[in-house]
Parts: C-alpha cells; structure tokens; sequence
C-alpha cells in the first residue's frame, strides 16, 4: 500500500504534541537522589587488596590516565630450604578523571577483578588538577559499587562460596563444641565436690568403708601348719 503523501509529517506533529501535552517532572537533585540503574558507568573503585601490580590496566588505558607506582619486597621461603621470593607493593594508584573517557577498557583488562564500575557521579572539583583522585578515594568508591546480578537459580554453587561455607560450618560446631565442653565443666566440679562432702561427713560418723584385705586362695598340696598356740594331738 502506498503511503499517503505528509504521512511521515504528520505522524511527527502528533509525536510532538503529545509531549508538548504532557506533564514536566523535574527531579528535586540533590534533595532526591537519582535512582541509577547498576551498570551505570560513574566513576572506577579500587579494591586494593586483589591488585597485584600487573600494569595491565595503565597499558591498556587508550588516554594514559591511571598512574601507579610500586615496589619490591622480599618473601622469606616458607619452608626451611626453599628459596626466597619477591612481590610487587602497591605505593600509589590514581586515576586522573579529567582525561578518562569511561571506556571501561581498565576494568575489562584486569585478571583478579581489582577495578569496578560505581555509580557514584557526585566528584566534581573546582580545580581541574584536583580530578586525579588517589587510591584512598578509589577504595572509599569502592563500597559504593552494586551487588552484581543474581545467579540463575539452576546454577551449580561457585566453588570458592561452597569452601568458605564449609569453613564457617565447620568453625561454628568447633566453637560450639567447646562452648558445651565449658557448661559441662562447673557440673561436673559441683559432682566431685558433693562426692568429697559425703565421704568426709561419714569419715566423721566412723562409718568409712574398710577396704577388704584380698585372700590368697591356697595352693594345691599345701597343708597350713598348726598355730603354735595350740596344744599337739593327745595332750590335753
């Protein structure tokens, strides 16, 4: 069917009057804070503990503004005879915002997982030079970064939580264990002590039980001699 000439004009028009109809909402910031969907690219959080200072993430980066500075330290050999090893130390990590472009290219790159989107957007400066933020306000982003999506619930259970469970299980019944070994205890005190208070009272009352001398059963062929008290055999 061949379209009727101004069609597409009009169909335009109505678009714009239905939103020139429609109600404006404005969105009291910074009194209401904007609801951001999770992926929302704000700013990069650093989770120190997982960088390993692989450099990947400042060689990869297409603007050349994240700036990280290390040094080695020695690990003593962990068992006698092994031989000693050496680590990279993180001394500072940066990232000059004012020169990021949110490619996420830093975070795609890095293999142990120590760099993540937060939706934090709430660091603007009044001097340019102050957008190059340090490691401690990357980590305090960091804890602003959303839980990731939940897992398919057909899904097996990652390893690493299934570990960590058992270690708490099994570190729970430890401590409980020994919590019920220390209730125990004082019952049992208090047993021992009215078993001693019995036995002095009847010490007292001269009604301690002897213990029985145990007989020797006699030997086979063995005659006990006569007293020597009693008199022979035909004397009176």
């Amino acid at each position: 069917m061949t379209p009727f000439p101004g069609s597409g004009l009009a169909k335009g028009l109505a678009v714009t009057l239905r939103t020139m109809t429609r109600k404006t909402v404005t969105e009291q910031y910074p009194d209401t804070q904007p609801d951001l969907p999770p992926r929302t690219r704000g700013v990069i959080g650093l989770f120190e503990e997982n960088c390993t200072v692989c450099m990947l993430c400042a060689r990869e980066c297409p603007d050349w503004c994240i700036y990280i500075d290390s040094h080695k330290e020695t690990v003593p050999a962990a068992a006698p005879g092994g031989r000693e090893r050496s680590r990279n130390v993180l001394d500072r990590f940066a990232i000059d915002f004012s020169l990021c472009m949110y490619c996420g290219i830093c975070i795609e790159v890095c293999p142990f997982d120590a760099l993540f989107w937060s939706p934090e957007f709430e660091y603007a400066e009044t001097d340019i030079h102050e957008l190059t933020h340090e490691r401690d306000k990357l980590r305090e982003w960091m804890w602003t970064v959303p839980a990731p999506p939940a897992l398919d619930p057909g899904a097996e259970e990652p390893k690493e939580i299934a570990a960590a469970r058992k270690t708490a299980e099994k570190l729970a019944a430890t401590q409980a264990g020994q919590a019920a070994a220390q209730a125990s205890q004082p019952a049992a005190q208090a047993g021992r002590a009215d078993e001693a208070s019995r036995a002095a009272e009847a010490a007292q009352a001269g009604q301690a039980p002897q213990a029985e001398q145990p007989t020797r059963p006699a030997e086979p062929g063995h005659i006990e001699s006569a007293s020597p008290t009693d008199p022979p055999e035909g004397q009176s």
